[in-house]
């Protein structure tokens, strides 16, 4: 029987052309304002219209500004980045959810929030974390620029079809870990490189019990292990998510909808090309201390010396430590921090705000630290006020700004400066991501609300 991957692709491959490569349609196109602008000059430039303009869903959000979004963007370039899709999605008549509209934020965010994002279908964007959007139970992955141009064109991409990895997460979570965990620990063990030209399926006890804004953290973070995308089988959890959500089947077509959805998922008997397991009793708060999000740590652990790296990778090893100021066999658990940075499509959503929250709750923000709290959406940003998270983040001194993709990468003016360190909830630590010469810990939400209280990095259960 086929892989849950093996449904959605197989279903949507229009034809396979010579060589294998499929010529796959395309459910849901979403675009923002950094990889679309030579799609859409080509576009003009050969007279094209976009095939199916009602698929494609724009948002700007890598290059906006997360304080005073109702004044010009003060940046030549951001500005005329977003003024450029602005332009685009006017002139080929797509749906844009631009700065000041209350659907705006990140494309990752907005898209499962307002039932964009549905179980079953194919999703590109051109960004590396679509992936995210697996988690819905979709094939869902980024693509280039040139390949922007043959979505809008035709609603069609030829991609060479991945082989199938179901990663399965046996037994129950401890108390203080995450869903950024499993994903830091999973890529651990994998390598960057260990899922490199595969599809994941995440599978086990411990995917299942997760809520869907977990489930897009894990799925998210696929990529960064190599994949092509990763996903997980629709239930009970996605569909209560989806429910009532603007643009979800509505009536007697969501009644339609759920009964095909509830058949996607790999059989019993279903073959991967590969098949990997952890216990979920393994995992606990990690941290990474080097320039890939591969090297981590659990939080109390130390660096690995330099006898514990393959001879092949010691001198990137070595590069990686000098430049984050660290040495093979430290303890960094005490080390102190600059910046927190809350946010991203990895960790941007309401439930993150929830966590963070629930651990400062009744203590101060550190008075040597610089935090960024930054929603995904305006939406996160309303669900922030009407809980009163925002109450409980002001009275331990900390704001919340607008949203956009912010710290998560040195685009917009949210950058972390030379040789600082940031313990930040994003997806990716490489050299110069938060800004030239800026150290990067990634962590999950209750890791970043432990270092933004104590000034340093902290096992969060030590603060309960």
């Amino acid at each position: 029987m086929n892989t849950l991957f093996d449904k959605i692709w197989d279903s949507h491959t229009v034809k396979t052309v010579p060589g294998g490569t499929s010529l796959l349609y395309i459910d849901r196109h979403y675009c923002h304002e950094v990889t679309s602008p030579q799609a859409f000059n080509d576009m003009r430039e050969r007279g094209i219209k976009v095939f199916r303009p009602e698929k494609t869903f724009c948002s700007p959000d890598h290059n906006i500004p997360t304080l005073h979004q109702d004044k010009p963007i003060s940046d030549p370039v951001s500005r005329n980045q977003v003024d450029a899709l602005t332009k685009n999605a006017g002139d080929f008549n797509l749906t844009i959810f631009n700065l000041g509209d209350p659907k705006n934020g990140i494309i990752h965010v907005i898209g499962p929030e307002n039932g964009l994002t549905l179980p079953g279908y194919t999703i590109v964007c051109g960004d590396s974390h679509t992936s995210t959007h697996g988690a819905f139970g979709a094939v869902a992955f980024g693509i280039g620029t040139s390949e922007v141009e043959m979505v809008l064109a035709s609603q069609c991409i030829l991609q060479p079809k991945p082989k199938s990895m179901r990663i399965t997460i046996n037994g129950s979570l401890k108390p203080f870990v995450t869903a950024k965990d499993i994903a830091l620990y999973i890529i651990n063990k994998m390598t960057t490189g260990g899922a490199t030209g595969y599809f994941v399926e995440y599978a086990g006890e411990a995917i299942r019990n997760l809520s869907m804004e977990e489930r897009m953290t894990v799925c998210n973070l696929s990529i960064e292990m190599g994949a092509r995308g990763g996903m997980i089988a629709p239930d009970e959890v996605t569909f209560n998510y989806l429910k009532g959500r603007e643009y979800a089947p509505q009536g007697d077509k969501w009644d339609e909808a759920v009964a095909y959805w509830q058949t996607l998922k790999s059989g019993d008997d279903a073959i991967f090309d590969k098949e990997v397991s952890f216990d979920a009793a393994d995992i606990n708060p990690r941290i990474t201390y080097g320039t890939n999000p591969g090297m981590g740590i659990e939080v109390d652990e130390v660096i690995p010396t330099l006898e514990q790296i393959d001879a092949s990778g010691r001198n990137s090893f070595m590069k990686s430590l000098e430049y984050m100021g660290f040495t093979p066999g430290q303890k960094i658990e005490g080390h102190p921090i600059d910046y927190v940075f809350l946010g991203s499509c990895t960790n941007g959503r309401i439930e993150d705000f929830r966590a963070f929250a629930s651990l400062v709750k009744g203590k101060k923000k550190s008075p040597g630290v610089t935090a960024w709290l930054v929603p995904g959406s305006w939406k996160v940003v309303n669900q922030i006020k009407s809980e009163g998270i925002d109450k409980i983040l002001e009275e331990a001194g900390f704001e919340i700004r607008q949203p956009g993709c912010s710290a998560c990468l040195a685009m917009n003016d949210d950058k972390i400066p030379t040789g600082k360190y940031a313990v930040s909830t994003s997806n990716r630590n490489f050299e110069g991501r938060q800004g030239p010469g800026a150290r990067t810990i990634l962590a999950g939400p209750l890791v970043a609300a432990a270092a933004a209280v104590t000034g340093k990095i902290t096992n969060p259960a030590s603060l309960i």
